[in-house]
């Protein structure tokens, strides 16, 4: 497995794709997408333009030309009947068509020359129709407007060349009206074609811009997806447990590429780690199988502890508890000094012993945990203790403690070593005890607070220790394991118990259970 683990990463294969970074292709086919449409912009902007300026011509230029043009026939139209009719019958009446003739007239050539830029031509022609309008009016209107004034008959000659003259009128704006109606159809045509060629640019861009972003996104696929998915399903395979196998190269981006290595590169270290594992767990497997039998070996020793040891150490007390009642007095004060001083301490070799396998028994072949009431084990506790609290006139206080999920043999051993310690090390007052439960999110935290000496900052993880005693044996008597064992059966109902350094006045030790509903 090892030299499995040793494989290198698969070989980089030259590619200009695997020169560039995935945001470099990315810019590039954004820079040609947006070249894609600057262009069609501008192509459509100027096809757009052309259509504006055909459609102004036809509008702004012809057709507003074509109706000027018809209002300067029919303004001449009317001059010239109303010279006629006022020829022929001298009434005042007919000269007002006449002057309203001459007005429009007038209003036409300023109409045509204030047409749009590029329809200079029409005030052209529209000057050759007032050239002959003058010479009509010069060679006959006034010269009849005048005879009729004064009275003179007008001549049948005088008739003749103004009706010959104004044919040559009528012939003028004639050709003006038909040249415009001529320009105008050719302008609709070219106005047709801009808008056709229009709309044929933006079919044109359209399609321009779809094949782009199709060919974009081909692009992308190819060289930016495509290894992407391969690149994935070579890592799942990997995921998978399948460490044997290196990854197959993946040809693609500078991003891809260095994925890929750097995926191969785990892989390798996976397989090195794994090696490693199996060989640990092997040392594991080997050290479990020592400590079981090292744990069979203690189980051992505490059955021989618990029969084959205390039962000469009780013959040996006994016996010297026998010599103590018959001979003392007997023997001189020195004998009767060294019997108690025998008695005394086979009766703490036994107490030590006693405390030293219910240690040794905490969390080993315990009994099923169920739901207890807290205040029930306190109860428990305090008959345990009740000739030690009677004969130290000791008060225990208890809250509204709420029900826990353990082992109800062991947690009444908390309480008692607790609550205990609080009657043994006790000051001038009579001890008091209280105990308390709040609330703790996740668990229970139970407060044992008592008036008794204290406990300085500096010990406050030393007497969790086993063995360990603050104060000499003539003075508090104990095995130094009450508050050891305390911590060894919290912590394996998956709580915590520490000293309160901030607390002043005594003594108060806080631990956690968990609730019930999280036990369960």
């Amino acid at each position: 497995m090892t030299g499995e683990g040793s494989e290198g990463p698969p070989p980089r294969r030259s590619s200009r794709l695997a020169r560039l970074g995935v945001g470099q292709i990315l810019a590039a086919s954004i820079g040609v997408l947006l070249l894609v449409a600057v262009a069609s912009i501008v192509v459509g902007v100027r096809a757009n333009e052309r259509l504006t300026d055909r459609r102004t011509f036809l509008v702004d230029g012809i057709d507003a030309a074509l109706n000027r043009a018809l209002a300067l026939e029919n303004a001449l139209v009317d001059q010239e009947t109303g010279v006629r009719g006022y020829a022929l019958t001298g009434q005042d009446a007919f000269l007002e068509p006449y002057r309203a003739g001459v007005r429009a007239e007038r209003d036409a050539y300023r109409g045509f020359e204030r047409l749009e830029r590029g329809a200079e031509e029409f005030a052209d022609e529209a000057a050759r129709v007032r050239e002959r309008a003058d010479a009509w009016r010069d060679g006959f209107a006034d010269e009849a407007l005048r005879r009729v004034d004064a009275g003179e008959p007008v001549p049948g000659a005088l008739v003749r060349r103004g009706r010959e003259l104004f044919d040559g009128v009528r012939a003028s704006a004639g050709e003006l009206r038909a040249d415009l109606e001529t320009r105008r159809a050719t302008a609709r045509e070219g106005l047709f074609d801009a808008a056709r060629g229009l709309r044929n640019v933006f079919v044109l861009v359209g399609v321009l811009i779809v094949v782009s972003v199709a060919a974009a996104g081909l692009l992308l696929h190819a060289i930016v997806t495509r290894p992407l998915g391969r690149l994935g399903a070579e890592a799942r395979r990997v995921a998978t447990g399948d460490f044997d196998a290196p990854l197959e190269p993946v040809r693609g981006p500078r991003e891809v590429d260095q994925v890929g290595r750097d995926v191969e590169a785990m892989r390798a270290r996976i397989v090195e780690e794994l090696a490693a594992v199996r060989s640990a767990r092997a040392t594991v497997e080997a050290q479990a199988a020592e400590l079981a039998r090292s744990n069979a070996d203690l189980e051992q020793f505490a059955y021989v502890a618990s029969h084959d040891l205390q039962e000469p150490l009780r013959k040996v007390a006994s016996f010297c508890q026998v010599l103590e009642r018959r001979y003392k007095g007997q023997l001189d004060e020195r004998a009767d000094q060294y019997i108690h001083f025998i008695v005394d301490g086979a009766k703490r070799m036994q107490l030590l012993i006693n405390d030293l396998l219910a240690f040794s028994r905490v969390g080993r072949k315990g009994a099923a945990r169920e739901t207890v009431d807290a205040n029930d084990l306190v109860e428990q506790a305090r008959a345990a203790l009740s000739a030690r609290l009677e004969e130290a006139g000791a008060v225990v206080e208890a809250g509204d403690l709420p029900a826990v999920d353990g082992e109800r043999v062991l947690l009444v051993a908390v309480f008692q070593n607790l609550i205990g310690n609080g009657v043994k090390f006790r000051g001038d007052d009579p001890p008091r005890v209280r105990i308390e439960a709040h609330d703790a999110g996740d668990a229970w935290e139970f407060w044992c607070t008592d008036n008794g000496i204290g406990i300085d900052e500096e010990f406050a993880e030393r007497i969790f220790v086993i063995f360990q005693r603050l104060h000499p044996r003539e003075t508090y008597d104990g095995t130094g394991i009450g508050l050891a064992l305390c911590r060894k059966i919290i912590e394996y109902h998956g709580g915590r118990i520490w000293l309160d350094t901030e607390h002043r006045g005594g003594t108060r030790f806080r631990f956690t259970l968990p609730k019930v509903k999280e036990a369960a």
